[in-house]
Protein backbone atom coordinates (compact mmCIF):
# COMPACT_ATOMS: atom_id res chain seq x y z
CA UNK A 1 0.00 0.00 0.00
CA UNK A 2 1.60 3.52 -1.33
CA UNK A 3 1.40 5.56 1.96
CA UNK A 4 -0.52 8.47 0.28
CA UNK A 5 -3.43 6.05 -0.26
CA UNK A 6 -6.06 7.90 1.23
CA UNK A 7 -7.27 6.91 4.52
CA UNK A 8 -10.05 7.16 6.40
CA UNK A 9 -10.38 8.58 9.92
CA UNK A 10 -10.63 5.63 12.57
CA UNK A 11 -6.98 5.08 11.06
CA UNK A 12 -5.35 7.45 12.60
CA UNK A 13 -7.49 7.50 16.39
CA UNK A 14 -6.09 7.70 19.50
CA UNK A 15 -7.17 7.07 22.61
CA UNK A 16 -5.14 8.07 25.44
CA UNK A 17 -5.68 7.35 28.93
CA UNK A 18 -4.23 9.43 32.23
CA UNK A 19 -4.53 9.47 36.00
CA UNK A 20 -4.35 12.58 37.88
CA UNK A 21 -1.94 12.19 40.65
CA UNK A 22 -0.53 14.85 42.70
CA UNK A 23 2.33 16.10 40.95
CA UNK A 24 -0.05 16.51 38.06
CA UNK A 25 -1.67 19.30 40.07
CA UNK A 26 -2.09 22.99 41.05
CA UNK A 27 -2.35 24.29 44.88
CA UNK A 28 -6.00 23.58 44.66
CA UNK A 29 -5.79 19.96 43.71
CA UNK A 30 -6.64 20.24 39.96
CA UNK A 31 -4.58 19.32 36.93
CA UNK A 32 -2.23 21.97 35.71
CA UNK A 33 -3.57 23.56 32.51
CA UNK A 34 -0.04 22.79 30.95
CA UNK A 35 0.20 19.00 31.57
CA UNK A 36 -2.88 18.65 29.92
CA UNK A 37 -1.78 20.50 27.15
CA UNK A 38 0.66 18.46 27.05
CA UNK A 39 -0.79 15.44 27.04
CA UNK A 40 -3.21 16.59 24.82
CA UNK A 41 -0.03 17.59 22.34
CA UNK A 42 1.30 13.74 22.97
CA UNK A 43 -2.09 12.66 21.95
CA UNK A 44 -2.81 14.45 18.71
CA UNK A 45 0.83 13.60 17.82
CA UNK A 46 0.32 9.83 17.79
CA UNK A 47 -2.50 10.26 15.92
CA UNK A 48 -1.04 12.68 13.03
CA UNK A 49 1.94 10.33 13.10
CA UNK A 50 -0.34 7.08 12.76
CA UNK A 51 -1.65 8.48 9.75
CA UNK A 52 1.21 9.98 7.89
CA UNK A 53 3.15 7.11 9.23
CA UNK A 54 6.06 9.53 9.86
CA UNK A 55 7.57 11.84 12.47
CA UNK A 56 5.04 14.46 12.51
CA UNK A 57 5.02 17.78 14.59
CA UNK A 58 3.20 20.64 16.09
CA UNK A 59 2.78 23.54 14.43
CA UNK A 60 -0.07 25.38 15.39
CA UNK A 61 -2.94 25.22 18.08
CA UNK A 62 -6.48 26.62 18.01
CA UNK A 63 -9.24 26.92 20.12
CA UNK A 64 -7.83 25.27 23.60
CA UNK A 65 -10.92 25.66 25.65
CA UNK A 66 -11.32 24.64 29.57
CA UNK A 67 -15.08 23.63 30.10
CA UNK A 68 -14.67 21.85 33.47
CA UNK A 69 -12.08 21.33 36.27
CA UNK A 70 -10.04 18.38 36.26
CA UNK A 71 -9.50 16.94 40.18
CA UNK A 72 -6.73 14.68 41.73
CA UNK A 73 -7.76 11.07 40.98
CA UNK A 74 -10.02 11.75 38.08
CA UNK A 75 -9.51 9.66 35.16
CA UNK A 76 -9.00 11.41 31.59
CA UNK A 77 -9.67 10.23 28.53
CA UNK A 78 -8.18 12.05 25.25
CA UNK A 79 -8.93 11.22 22.18
CA UNK A 80 -7.77 12.85 18.82
CA UNK A 81 -8.25 11.84 15.53
CA UNK A 82 -7.13 13.65 12.00
CA UNK A 83 -9.79 15.52 10.75
CA UNK A 84 -8.44 16.85 7.37
CA UNK A 85 -5.59 16.50 5.69
CA UNK A 86 -3.56 19.04 3.34
CA UNK A 87 -0.17 18.80 1.05
CA UNK A 88 2.16 18.49 4.16
CA UNK A 89 -0.43 19.40 7.16
CA UNK A 90 -3.21 17.49 9.05
CA UNK A 91 -5.41 18.65 11.72
CA UNK A 92 -5.93 17.05 14.79
CA UNK A 93 -9.15 17.17 17.01
CA UNK A 94 -8.68 16.53 20.08
CA UNK A 95 -11.42 15.68 22.38
CA UNK A 96 -10.74 15.14 26.45
CA UNK A 97 -13.43 13.98 28.91
CA UNK A 98 -13.30 13.61 32.85
CA UNK A 99 -14.11 10.81 34.41
CA UNK A 100 -15.30 10.83 38.41
CA UNK A 101 -14.24 7.05 39.22
CA UNK A 102 -16.32 7.08 42.34
CA UNK A 103 -19.34 8.20 40.55
CA UNK A 104 -18.58 7.13 37.18
CA UNK A 105 -19.79 10.34 35.92
CA UNK A 106 -17.93 11.46 32.48
CA UNK A 107 -17.93 15.31 31.20
CA UNK A 108 -16.50 17.16 28.67
CA UNK A 109 -14.16 19.02 30.45
CA UNK A 110 -11.54 20.28 27.24
CA UNK A 111 -10.76 20.48 23.68
CA UNK A 112 -8.41 21.71 20.93
CA UNK A 113 -7.58 21.39 17.00
CA UNK A 114 -4.12 21.03 16.40
CA UNK A 115 -1.92 21.08 13.36
CA UNK A 116 0.72 19.08 12.56
CA UNK A 117 3.38 19.10 10.15
CA UNK A 118 4.96 15.77 8.79
CA UNK A 119 8.52 16.29 8.91
CA UNK A 120 11.29 13.92 6.71
CA UNK A 121 13.69 12.88 10.01
CA UNK A 122 17.23 13.32 7.98
CA UNK A 123 16.31 16.87 5.95
CA UNK A 124 13.86 18.51 8.44
CA UNK A 125 11.59 19.16 5.16
CA UNK A 126 8.12 18.73 4.77
CA UNK A 127 6.58 15.64 3.66
CA UNK A 128 3.26 15.17 1.63
CA UNK A 129 0.75 13.47 3.83
CA UNK A 130 -2.31 10.78 2.53
CA UNK A 131 -5.91 12.50 2.24
CA UNK A 132 -8.61 11.89 4.65
CA UNK A 133 -11.87 9.92 3.28
CA UNK A 134 -14.42 11.03 6.32
CA UNK A 135 -17.72 7.82 6.36
CA UNK A 136 -20.24 9.05 8.57
CA UNK A 137 -21.79 12.13 8.91
CA UNK A 138 -20.03 13.40 11.78
CA UNK A 139 -16.75 13.11 10.02
CA UNK A 140 -17.96 14.61 7.26
CA UNK A 141 -18.64 17.72 9.50
CA UNK A 142 -15.33 17.71 11.05
CA UNK A 143 -13.70 17.25 7.68
CA UNK A 144 -15.35 20.50 6.41
CA UNK A 145 -15.55 22.52 9.71
CA UNK A 146 -11.24 21.94 9.51
CA UNK A 147 -11.37 23.15 5.89
CA UNK A 148 -12.82 26.59 7.38
CA UNK A 149 -10.60 26.37 10.21
CA UNK A 150 -7.74 26.13 8.01
CA UNK A 151 -9.00 29.07 5.70
CA UNK A 152 -9.32 31.39 9.16
CA UNK A 153 -5.72 30.66 9.86
CA UNK A 154 -4.40 31.45 6.47
CA UNK A 155 -6.28 34.57 6.45
CA UNK A 156 -5.18 35.68 9.87
CA UNK A 157 -1.70 34.97 8.91
CA UNK A 158 -2.05 37.21 6.02
CA UNK A 159 -3.90 39.75 7.94
CA UNK A 160 -7.09 39.51 6.41
CA UNK A 161 -9.91 39.64 8.55
CA UNK A 162 -13.44 38.68 7.78
CA UNK A 163 -16.25 39.44 10.18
Amino acid sequence: MSELTPKTMKESQVTMIELVLPNDTNILKNLLGGRLMHWMDIAAAMAASRHCHNVAVTAVVDDLSFHEPIRLGNIVSLKANVNRAFNTSMEVGVKVEVEDFKTGEKKHSNSAYFTFVSVDTDTYQKMPVPQIVPESPEEKKWFNDALLRREQRLNQKHGIIHK
